[in-house]
């Protein structure tokens, strides 16, 4: 480091300021890190990221082990070996959990599993490092053993008995701000006041805080006011502010001008060199034996070798207490800063290389099992038709082992008169407030209806508002389904139920906003045409009642979509799913009632023409999983025409709450001929349209599901 700018920065009297103030960011920091984690992940997938973080980190043990004696020579040092192998293990095994978070975010691969895999597998490095800090700090106090056993068992008494207070104050807070969109400043003063006050107190009794802080925001409850105002309060500030400041600290502490021989500098390659060896043996060795591919396990071993937290501190309290000579410590500080540097390009280039295998993959509802994860974009315009959508979300999760990443985005017209793009994510001070411009008191009753959703069935879902200009909010909406990796996007129809039970245009903008979302979502589509009847009834985890849905199948590609979608509804136990197929007959219109006994051939047989093979085949899979188990209904209804199609859906009109159809993508064939001559909205498809039509009487809802469809770029693609 220049020697001027040394002294302007780092003057000897603030020293100790500086030191508290990395403490305070650190308990942000680490604090934030928990409340924003995956905790359901990380339980799901305990095993495999226990594997990956402790196998990276034995490897770096044995390289520590193994070149601590050659440190110790050509540093000259007097110090206690064992405390300095201590700090060499720490140096190599340490991953920087806040560096692997912030840097999988920016490169949008946070919510991918190698994303959420290296976070986690981070996260335990950490934890291993914090434990050897330990270690190096107990000195400090000359305490017996009995005593460190008693401080340590205090040490997590403490931290449960903060878990206990925050989950009640929380629950007080969040009910004495019932009517508020968030808490009041002071309230989160005392949240936070909280932390600090426990995470300082930890740190007066020689324990790092580190762990704690993290566990406290992991054990925050979830969902309600408090949790949402934390997140709005602390993430624009860390992310932005105090994560650059602490990490640019550690920088400068870096004395580059230490690497004034060649032994130094070998010293320094070898450190980074060995940190790097032993991430990618340990981490690939793990990924092997976890059946994970060879890209997906190099980028996770990268990842691991990102530095610059707890190693960085164990440094600086070794300084302190004179456990490590200065020429040591900054040729380990430079190490860990050189580290970081060469390993976070390489990481962005190789993520921007391989955005093809790495970057967001649509899989599609009819490949899919209900057992594997869903994740879901919901949107909506205003409070209307939020708890259809919950509902649906409910649905969707047909039993508690099936993990949902649910997310409700309140779209948000721009008025024309503001010429700025908002995207609605953080606002500073009095820019929160119940007098917000944005959104009005829509976000009040949207916030309450997810809390009382959230709190009766569990379920977590992530919002998020979004203004902009109807022209461009199609964009937004396919931004975010990217950067979430969704499932499907589930959009409001612009139509709404009035009391009379006819539908009502909304603006037209709305509609405008549907059809660009359907030409350029990067995942399948559904509109909702929400008849009002089922938004209470559909919280069907919470209800008693056994819901009736029909799912109308009549071929194609968004039918079998809607087939896939609608098998997941089929798995809960409080709904009654009935596939009706309809088929084509010559001469007359014949109904067939359930018929568990129809035999694989004769599904096969129904279907001739070679177009619908791929409807044959997913069909039969489907009939022979869930319908000769008796765990889902199948009829088949032979229809003539377009207006025996008809006849028969104003039939069974009353019988179920909800409809799911395909919007389209099948040839035309005689169910649906005639359906289309008075089509109004074509972004429905045939058979939803009609659904939809003012002339049919239906008292249930509408779910028009489009397949994903890759544009021509993608389809070239090799």
């Amino acid at each position: 480091m220049i020697p001027k700018v040394n002294e302007f920065f780092f003057p000897s009297v603030a020293g100790d300021y500086y030191e508290i103030m990395a403490m305070q960011a650190r308990i942000v920091i680490m604090f934030l890190i928990g409340l924003e984690m995956d905790f359901p992940y990380l339980i799901r997938n305990l095993r495999p990221v226990s594997i990956i973080a402790g196998s990276s980190c034995l490897m770096c043990t044995f390289f520590a082990i193994a070149m601590t004696s050659f440190i110790y020579d050509v540093t000259d040092s007097h110090d206690h070996a064992v405390i300095m192998g201590t700090i060499i293990t720490v140096v190599l095994a340490n991953t920087s959990s806040p560096i692997v978070v912030r840097l999988a975010a920016d490169l949008k691969i946070s919510t991918s599993d190698v994303g959420r895999m290296a976070i986690s597998s981070s996260l335990l490095g950490d934890f291993y490092a914090v434990i050897l800090l330990v270690i190096v700090t107990a000195s400090r106090k000359h305490y017996s053993g009995m005593r460190w056993v008693l401080l340590g068992i205090l040490y997590f008494i403490i931290v449960i008995a903060v878990i206990i207070l925050n989950a009640h104050l929380a629950k007080w807070l969040n009910r004495r701000n019932r009517n508020q969109k968030y808490l009041r400043n002071t309230e989160v003063l005392c949240l936070l006041a909280i932390v600090f006050v426990t995470a300082t107190g930890l740190e007066t009794m020689g324990f790092s805080s580190i762990v704690a802080c993290f566990l406290i925001g992991l054990m925050f409850p979830r969902g309600g006011k408090a949790t949402r105002t934390l997140l709005i309060k602390l993430t624009y500030a860390v992310h932005n502010f105090i994560l650059p400041v602490y990490f640019g600290y550690s920088g400068f502490r870096a004395d580059l001008t230490s690497i004034d021989s060649l032994a130094k500098f070998f010293v320094v390659f070898v450190v980074i060199l060995l940190s790097f060896g032993g991430k990618i043996t340990g981490t690939l060795a793990a990924c092997s034996h976890l059946k994970i591919p060879l890209n997906e396990g190099v980028l996770i071993a990268f990842l691991m070798n990102l530095k610059g937290h707890v190693d960085i501190l164990t440094i600086g309290i070794a300084a302190q207490d004179r456990k490590a000579n200065p020429l040591f410590c900054n040729l380990m500080i430079s190490a860990i800063v050189l580290n970081s540097l060469i390993w976070g390009l390489i990481i962005t280039f190789m993520v921007r290389r391989e955005s093809d295998i790495l970057g967001y993959r649509h899989i599609a509802f009819e490949s899919q099992s209900p057992d594997s994860e869903l994740r879901l974009l919901t949107c909506v315009h205003g409070p209307r038709s939020v708890g259809t959508m919950v509902g649906l979300i409910a649905a969707s999760k047909s039993s508690e082992s099936i993990p949902v990443a649910a997310h409700l985005m309140h779209l948000i017209e721009l008025p024309e008169k503001t010429n700025t793009n908002l995207m609605y994510h953080q606002k500073e001070i009095d820019e929160i407030s119940d007098d917000d411009e944005y959104g009005g008191n829509d976000v009040v009753e949207i916030n309450e209806a997810v809390d009382i959703f959230t709190a009766e069935t569990g379920i977590m879902i992530h919002q998020v508002k979004v203004v902009s200009p109807l022209v461009s909010m199609y964009s937004d909406v396919c931004e975010w389904a990217e950067d979430t990796r969704a499932s499907i996007i589930i959009l409001p129809f612009h139509k709404y139920q009035r009391i009379d039970g006819k539908l009502e245009s909304g603006k037209e903008g709305l509609r405008t906003t549907n059809q660009k979302i359907l030409r350029h979502a990067p995942c399948s589509v559904a509109i909702l045409v929400d008849r009002g009847l089922t938004a209470g009834a559909s919280h069907v985890s919470g209800s008693e009642s056994l819901q009736h849905v029909a799912t109308l199948f009549f071929g194609g590609p968004d039918d079998r979509e809607a087939l896939g979608f609608s098998k997941r509804l089929g798995m809960h136990h409080h709904i009654n799913l009935t596939i009706i197929r309809f088929l084509p007959t010559p001469a007359r219109r014949e109904l067939v009632g359930v018929n568990f006994d129809t035999k694989e051939k004769d599904i096969l047989m129904a279907i001739p023409d070679s177009e619908n093979d791929a409807d044959a085949g997913v069909l039969t899979d489907f009939y022979n999983r869930y319908v000769t188990s008796g765990r889902i209904g199948y009829v088949e209804k032979y229809v003539e025409n377009g207006a025996e199609t008809a006849s028969a859906l104003r039939d069974m009109a009353d019988m179920y709450a909800m409809f799911i159809v395909g919007k389209g993508g099948r040839a035309q064939s005689p169910p649906t001929i005639g359906l289309s001559d008075w089509e109004e909205c074509p972004e429905l498809g045939t058979v939803g349209d009609f659904l939809a039509s003012p002339e049919f009487d239906l008292s249930g809802s509408v779910l028009v599901v489009q397949q994903f469809r890759p544009s021509k770029s993608e389809k070239n693609d090799p």
